[in-house]
Order: structure tokens, then sequence, then C-alpha cells
């Protein structure tokens, strides 16, 4: 750890110098070591190999989400305390040539929280409906043929609560201030929206149940670059309608072993299905899960299939095999999508 080396130096410098450190015990040194900001981050690369039926196949070598942080937090008052988040992501370091002025902002915040009252942040994060619904999707490292939920509100411009837990239950909240004095991601001006997402979780023993739902009413470039295509090969830029979407999930930690199902539904798209289940072995954990979705209109249908299983080698370091079974039926062809991947994390 960064921060408990400087500490350990300050401490030793502050025993054995002379005059320069003379004036200021060990102690108060620590303290203002304490006091910095905590650097995190991790690199992460992955070998993948994809089949598509009656197409092409594949393989490559990929940085995975290698992302580089700062972090602090300080006591503003008794039981009241300040914090701030930065991240950047899309480093590509497995190649130099696409490293170079391509890193951009993942995550950045600020925020006070405290016992009496919970906590609210404000800036770009994960939303409050994704981290309370969307956890298959999210779990895996790869995950490029996941289905996801359908849901648009993106992940700046948040003012995000969460309140205290008053026997279990938590209640949350996330609002998207999309105003008109900037432009697009076109250059054109910006239209005025204020989606915002409510969710209710409610926790008991081993058991947590949370129920989250999405206003969508506004469009997904507020937050990503539009016309760009996710992993998924959808347009991010495009609002698929101004239906809500709410979304359903239980989850249940009984010591290595972890169920969780989920629900999402949106009018005029379609019903999301999910299954996981997750067993830890000492330095190994196994995760298998299905997800299924039926569209509203037509007979379209996917799923995917997902499996894992990775190995810690440290405290900083974990590799892993992901496979996933994808199958796409339009009602006009039916295709299945393999992926085969080893990578490996190193983290700090």
């Amino acid at each position: 750890n960064m921060k408990k080396t400087l500490i350990a130096s300050a401490i030793a410098a502050a025993s054995f110098s002379g005059s320069a450190l003379a004036m200021e015990s060990a102690a108060e040194l620590a303290a203002k070591m304490e006091s910095m900001p905590s650097v995190y981050g991790n690199i992460q690369y992955a070998i993948a190999y994809r089949d598509v039926e009656d197409g092409d196949s594949n393989i490559g070598h990929y940085d995975n989400g290698s992302t580089l942080g700062v972090k602090h937090s300080h006591e503003i008052a008794p039981g009241i305390e300040g914090f701030l988040k930065i991240e950047f992501d899309g480093i590509d370091a497995d190649d130099k040539s696409k490293g170079r002025g391509r890193i951009r902002l993942d995550e950045a915040y600020i925020g006070v929280k405290g016992d009496s009252f919970g906590q609210v942040w404000v800036g770009s994060d994960d939303s409050t409906y994704e981290r309370k619904i969307d956890f298959i999707s999210n779990y895996y490292e790869y995950a490029a043929l996941n289905l996801g939920g359908g849901y648009d509100t993106g992940e700046g411009d948040l003012i995000q609560y969460s309140s205290p837990s008053f026997g279990g239950l938590q209640l949350h909240g996330a609002v998207q201030i999309n105003g008109d004095g900037e432009d697009d991601a076109n250059g054109n001006p910006q239209k005025k929206s204020y989606p915002y997402q409510l969710a209710a979780t409610y926790s008991v023993d081993a058991f947590e149940l949370a129920f989250a739902m999405d206003s969508n009413d506004g469009n997904r470039a507020y937050s990503k670059i539009q016309g760009q295509l996710d992993d998924n090969g959808d347009d991010v830029g495009t609002s698929l309608n101004n239906e809500n979407t709410y979304g359903l999930r239980g989850t249940y930690n009984a010591g290595d072993l972890t169920l969780t199902g989920q629900f999402q539904t949106r009018k005029d798209s379609g019903d999301l299905w999910g299954l996981f289940a997750g067993y830890s072995m000492g330095a190994n954990t196994f995760a298998l899960s299905y997800e299924f979705f039926d569209a509203d209109e037509g007979d379209a249908e996917a799923s995917t299939l997902s499996a894992q299983a990775l190995h810690n080698l440290s405290d900083n370091m974990y590799v892993y095999v992901e496979g996933y079974l994808n199958n796409v039926d339009s009602g006009a062809a039916d295709v299945d999508t393999s992926d085969l991947v080893v990578g490996a994390v190193y983290y700090f």
C-alpha cells in the first residue's frame, strides 16, 4: 500500500534525520501523510477468441479496462465526512501507439455522508439503477456478450442519494440535470431534461431485495458520445423510447455461495430475465449465469450463457477464464456467437 509505505518512510526519516525534521515529531508527519489522497489503479489484459455462426472468427489481445484513480475523505464535523473520487480509463495498456491522448474520465464526484442522514454525492458515477439492479452484466470481467438492462439515464451530471438503513430498508434516488446552457456531442444546442431514478433495497440476514425504476426522460447522448456503439453493437446515443424501465433483484449470500435472480422490463422494448450462481473455494471463484431477453415487438429473442473460473494469485493479482454463448433470434435469422477469454489483472 503506497500510503502505508510513505507513512513508514516519514516515521523513519523523523527518527534518524538531523536538523531538517527535528522540529516535527514522527506522529505529526504520519498524521499528515494519512490525510493525503489514496492513489489506486489496475492494469487489465485479456486474450479473447470469438466465433460467429456462419461468419468470421477472430482473436485479439485487449486492454480490458485499465484504470487509474484518486480517492480522498476527511471529517467535516463529528459524524460527518466529505469525500472525493476521480478515475480515468481508456488507457489502452495493450498498445503503446493507442495509449497516447486517449485517456478519458470514467468517474468523478464529491459528496458528504453521515450516519444520521445517509450519503449524497454529485458528479459522474455508476447510476443508482445500475448499481442496485444490473448485477449480472457488471459481474463478469469481459462481458461483451452479456445483455444488460434497457435503461437510458447515463452516468454523468448526476445528483445521487442513499438513505441510512431503517431496520434493513434503504431508499435511493438520482436525478440527471441536463440543462440547455451547453451543446450536445454533435455541437447542437442541448435540450433540457431531468431523467431520474428511484430505488429501494431491503436486507435481512443473508438476503437482499432491490426494486428500482428509471424514468428514461433523457437521451443517452447527454453523457455518452452520440452515434457511439456499445459492446453489444447498440447505439448509445439514441433512446429507445420514453417509457419507464422497472427492475427487481433478489440476492442470497450464504458464506461462499451467492445466488441472484433479476428481472427488468420496459414497455415497447421487452423483458429481461437473469439467473446467477457464484461459489468461492479458497483462492478460487466459480460463476455461472443465464440471461434471456424477449422483445415486445415481433418474435425477437436473445440469450446469453456465461461462465467464469477465477483464481487469486495474491492480494493484488488474479487470473481468470470466461466463456460466453450468445444467441440472437430476430425472426428472420438465428445466430450463435461464442467468446472464450483468458485474462489477468494486477491492482493496487
